[in-house]
């Protein structure tokens, strides 16, 4: 298959496996009254269905990612695609609670393989410096299914039951496997050896952290949480002396020693969890103070899903032209500034001002997205993409329910300390700017910055793309004192690259 056919496809197979888990969990949100109804389960069951995918995905996207880096991405893809579509389908036909719940982990299973082979894909597929409009057309895809799952979700649950839901991703999922097999994508593979044991303590962690971080807006702080989270550091303490004990770690060392990669996970962390801590209290506001109901309210928000989906492919243009450190800390400041406005809304404010700072906040968060994603993935070796693919779809699970345990944690249950709450996550925006000052100002252009030197040319010692390569000349280097001497000059109709004293 010629490159070009070969990167189209790879686009396509990345946005549709991007667009079933937006879609996935959107629409079930919706259907979930409906499937308590049928089943006569409690809500803590039916939250199961959600927690449950949760933990199975975030748990295992690192490992799944290191799988790709050794079968090939495209065949770990292809695998999870397949699976989640035939789970979908298979949850769709559960008799009771109990088997919808277990075969919604399963789900997650194959999900989690899905993410990291997406972004892993990319990286195989385009050449660094032209990351950032694919990445940005996947953030587009996302951002529209993210804003039309819940109609969709709607019409399919009042039209044909909540069953439905889950049907809708069987023919689109067999489709993408189907596809991606038939076109035998070029797929790397390397011989790295699997640290099955650092992916157990990994998961550990993750499953503890996850389980409380989700728990939280219902139960509050208790000794469980506490235990948890208490938990969670011991396992990842754990995690990191094994990783830097073994010899072939989960994690490249690579990956955490490297300033930009750390600093772009950490935006997504710190970014993702202001937006989605403010849309949870910012709903409860248009419901309970404004007196809106969910589908009004959710017309306020639909700034939000249109400067996601339109922005997309107009931050990939300011990367290329103010660089990863100017756009992300730009978008970061702009999420601030529209968190801190949020916190001013009460009950005289209009849909416009309502509007213009869900605008505000699409924009921003866009920006950091985009350009934080295509930072991981541009920067990593191909080597170890499938890893820094995972590590980011973790940092943007892990992100939102850490703003949503913050937010729920510091307001009260009558919206009293809303404002205050709103406050402390334009913080965390703040520290997602921070965090942006230290990546690059401008794209390097070629990955490896975690991989001592993936992306560089070897006939010369600088970064691939450098003009001119060849009329470079290599430096000689002096071992003992003397006197100067003329550097050698290119002259004649030698052949390029011939230097002659």
């Amino acid at each position: 298959m010629n490159p070009v056919r070969a990167r189209r496809v790879t686009l396509a197979a990345g946005i549709v496996g991007a667009v079933l888990v937006a879609l996935d969990g959107t629409v079930l949100t919706v259907a979930q009254p409906a499937l308590r109804r049928d089943f006569d389960a409690s809500f803590v069951q039916v939250q199961w269905t959600t927690t449950g995918y949760l933990i199975a995905v975030a748990s295992l996207l690192v490992l799944s990612g290191r799988l790709g880096d050794r079968y090939g991405h495209s065949r770990v893809f292809a695998l999870g695609v397949l699976g989640f579509g035939l789970t979908s389908a298979a949850v769709g036909l559960a008799p009771d609670i109990g088997w919808a719940v277990a075969l919604r982990v399963v789900q997650g299973v194959f999900g989690a393989l899905m993410q990291p082979a997406t972004l892993g894909m990319l990286r195989a597929a385009y050449p660094p410096d032209r990351l950032g409009m694919p990445i940005a057309l996947r953030t587009s895809a996302i951002g529209a299914a993210a804003a039309l799952g819940p109609l969709l979700g709607g019409v399919l649950v009042a039209e044909f039951g909540w069953r439905s839901v889950f049907y809708v991703n069987v023919v689109p999922a067999l489709a993408a496997g189907a596809f991606v097999l038939s076109a035998r994508l070029p797929s790397r593979t390397t011989d790295v050896r699997l640290d099955l044991p650092g992916a157990g303590l990994l998961a550990v962690t993750l499953v503890c952290l996850v389980h409380t971080l989700v728990a939280l807006p219902e139960s509050g702080v208790t000794a469980a949480s506490v235990l948890g989270l208490l938990a969670a550091t011991a396992a990842c303490w754990a995690f990191v002396r094994h990783e830097r004990r073994t010899a072939e770690p989960l994690v490249p060392p690579g990956v955490f020693r490297s300033t930009v990669l750390t600093s772009a996970l950490g935006t997504l962390v710190a970014v993702s969890a202001a937006l989605f801590g403010t849309l949870f209290l910012i709903t409860y506001y248009l419901q309970d103070v404004l007196g809106l109901n969910p589908l009004h309210g959710s017309l306020h928000a639909l700034p939000l899903a249109v400067a996601m989906v339109a922005g997309a492919p107009v931050c990939a243009v300011l990367l290329r032209r103010y660089g990863p450190r100017g756009t992300v800390t730009t978008g970061a400041l702009l999420v601030a500034l529209a968190v801190l406005l949020m916190s001013r809304l009460g009950p005289a404010s209009g849909p416009v001002g309502i509007g213009g700072c869900f605008l505000l906040l699409g924009a921003g968060f866009v920006a950091v997205m985009v350009t934080a994603t295509a930072v991981l993935v541009r920067e990593a070796p191909v080597e170890s993409a499938g890893v820094t693919g995972g590590l980011q779809q973790t940092a943007m699970n892990v992100g939102p329910m850490l703003g949503v345990a913050v937010a729920t944690t510091l307001a009260s249950s009558d919206g009293s300390r809303r404002a205050a709450a709103l406050v402390v996550l334009a913080v965390a925006a703040l520290l997602g700017a921070l965090l942006g000052r230290r990546l690059p100002a401008r794209g390097s252009g070629g990955g490896g910055s975690a991989g001592g030197g993936a992306g560089r040319d070897p006939r010369r010692g600088s970064a691939a793309g450098d003009p001119h390569p060849r009329f470079r000349c290599a430096r000689r280097t002096r071992l003992t004192p003397g006197p100067r001497r003329a550097a050698p000059r290119v002259r004649g109709p030698a052949e390029p690259g011939t230097v002659r004293p």
